[in-house]
């Protein structure tokens, strides 16, 4: 999956969209029109155009390629995707009842629409065409394909049917190709998410939302018919550390407790001395810990903002809850050994304070039983080509401001730079440095552009003799249109097309 941007370990990945300086007013940011204080504007002179290769196209490689052409009125910009559609998280990632976040797409498009810009979906780097081909064909290559995997666990149990990542299952509710097929099994009472991020409350919201709204929603066909047939009515997320180190945000904690039918469960004693505690914390931390407190506390029918709906929730037929200074130790199997039943943990209490505080195991243990287990701890990236160095350890291409070390001409923006964490602005100033470093390189002659690059061109060839036909925006464009068309007959902002091979047929490939 192409992209980057958000907190995937998991706070949510994605920011609101809105905001940002030069923005119009559905808050999404125009690709000439924002520049960051300390920016400067590259033109170009009489000196062959640079060609510049941007892989991946989730918001880290757009914003690389939108900074790119804003500041250099010459540079050419090719933007490579695995998949046939571009966007990467914002289309798989981003939850189906959030499609304000998505808004970020028009500009997007503004941008592969541009004379200077070029998409070419369905080619996967480092199998398709090498890192070194494109190296030759481009005056700079910039890695920006985000996080494709997901961190494991690591305990016993955890392949057991009925534990799935929450990236497959995200991917699966979002039309992601490679988790078309996943089929959980949602056939038990209670599931259990391992973390405390925006994607495990994500998830907990659509596992526990009415259809009514998921209807209306961009959400694929076939994982609201598998939701319709649920039996969850209970999720539990657990975590290990305490309520002032959680990764979510107040907005996704405030949908949990707004949610119609379902209510939440949190012990009082978790929260217990916590107003002291954070009486001097940055004001986010300390409103979104008095919303916790406050719903632990509050009594159903005692009428405030956040809880306005408690007096029906009290008999909601489904709940909702955070578990504290828990850490998994094992997934517990079914008596004939293939499925999950449950899960041991270790609990634990914390050493230090804050963001940096330790969850240390006290020795105890309890059991929790639950038929499903969606762990939420995080994406991370993988090496892409053997030519291209990679830090196993953290995750990323060992880089200084986006030039990637020991390989001049190779950059990276995004996740694969910095790993899996931040909003969508931090993705976006994260690629614009990237693309700062592009430029000055450009500027003071690092980069030669004397010699002309051929770019597309040459790439173009290597594909045609391996049999890879490349997608196009325009091509894209069609998918697009065909899935808001069958969208619009069900009612839906779109009907996702999850295969392939069928995206391909549809364009005539």
């Amino acid at each position: 999956m192409a992209g980057a941007g958000g907190r995937a370990p998991l706070g949510r990945c994605w920011g609101r969209g809105k905001g940002r300086g030069g923005g119009d007013s559905r808050g999404i940011t125009s690709p000439l029109s924002f520049t960051p204080p300390g920016f400067k504007r590259w033109l170009s002179s009489s000196a062959p155009a640079p060609r510049v290769c941007v892989v991946g196209s989730g918001p880290a490689g757009f914003y690389t390629a939108q900074h790119i052409l804003k500041h250099h009125n010459g540079a050419q910009v090719d933007i490579y995707e695995k998949l046939p559609v571009p966007f990467g998280l914002v289309r798989f990632g981003v939850a189906p009842d959030h499609p304000e976040v998505k808004n970020v797409i028009n500009a997007f498009t503004q941008t592969a629409r541009l004379e200077r810009c070029a998409y070419y979906g369905n080619i996967t780097v480092g199998r398709d065409v090498t890192v070194a081909e494109l190296r030759q064909a481009y005056h700079a290559v910039v890695l920006s394909y985000g996080a494709e995997d997901n961190r494991v666990l690591g305990i016993p149990g955890e392949n057991l049917s009925g534990v799935y990542s929450a990236r497959a299952f995200v991917g699966w509710y979002n039309g992601l190709p490679e988790n078309r097929d996943l089929k959980p099994d949602l056939s038990c009472e209670t599931a259990l998410i391992v973390g405390h991020g925006n994607v495990a409350l994500d998830i907990a919201r659509i596992l526990l939302s009415p259809l009514s709204l998921l209807r209306k929603t961009d959400i694929t066909d076939c994982s609201l018919a598998a939701l319709a047939c649920s039996k969850v009515k209970r999720v539990w997320l657990v975590g290990r550390r305490g309520p002032l180190q959680v990764a979510f945000t107040i907005k996704e904690l405030r949908e949990m407790i707004n949610l119609p039918g379902a209510r939440p469960v949190l012990n009082p004693a978790d929260f217990t001395g916590l107003e002291n505690a954070i009486k001097d914390a940055p004001r986010p931390r300390k409103r979104l810990t008095e919303l916790m407190i406050k719903t632990a506390l509050e009594k159903p029918g005692e009428k405030t903002v956040e809880v306005q709906a408690a007096a029906t929730q009290a008999v909601a037929p489904r709940e909702w809850g955070l578990k504290f200074q828990r850490s998994p130790q094992e997934v517990l199997p079914t008596a004939d050994g293939r499925r999950v039943r449950g899960v041991r943990m270790a609990l634990t209490h914390l050493e230090g304070s804050g963001d940096s505080a330790k969850a240390v195991p006290t020795g105890d243990v309890e059991e929790l039983e639950c038929g499903l287990v969606l762990s939420s701890i995080g994406y991370r990236s993988l090496p892409l080509d053997p030519s291209v160095p990679f830090n196993t350890q953290r995750g990323i291409i060992p880089n200084s401001s986006g030039r990637v070390e020991g390989v001049p001409g190779l950059y990276c923006s995004g996740w694969v730079k910095r790993g899996p964490t931040g909003v969508i602005i931090t993705t976006m100033n994260d690629s614009f440095d990237t693309a700062q470093s592009v430029l000055e390189d450009l500027q003071v002659g690092v980069l030669d552009v004397s010699a002309s690059r051929e770019g597309f061109g040459a790439v173009g060839s290597i594909l045609r003799s391996r049999g890879v036909h490349p997608v196009s925006f325009s091509d894209w464009e069609k998918i697009d249109a065909a899935e808001v068309a069958r969208g619009k007959a069900a009612g839906k902002p779109r009907e996702k097309i999850v295969d392939p091979q069928e995206m391909l047929q549809l364009i005539g490939h």
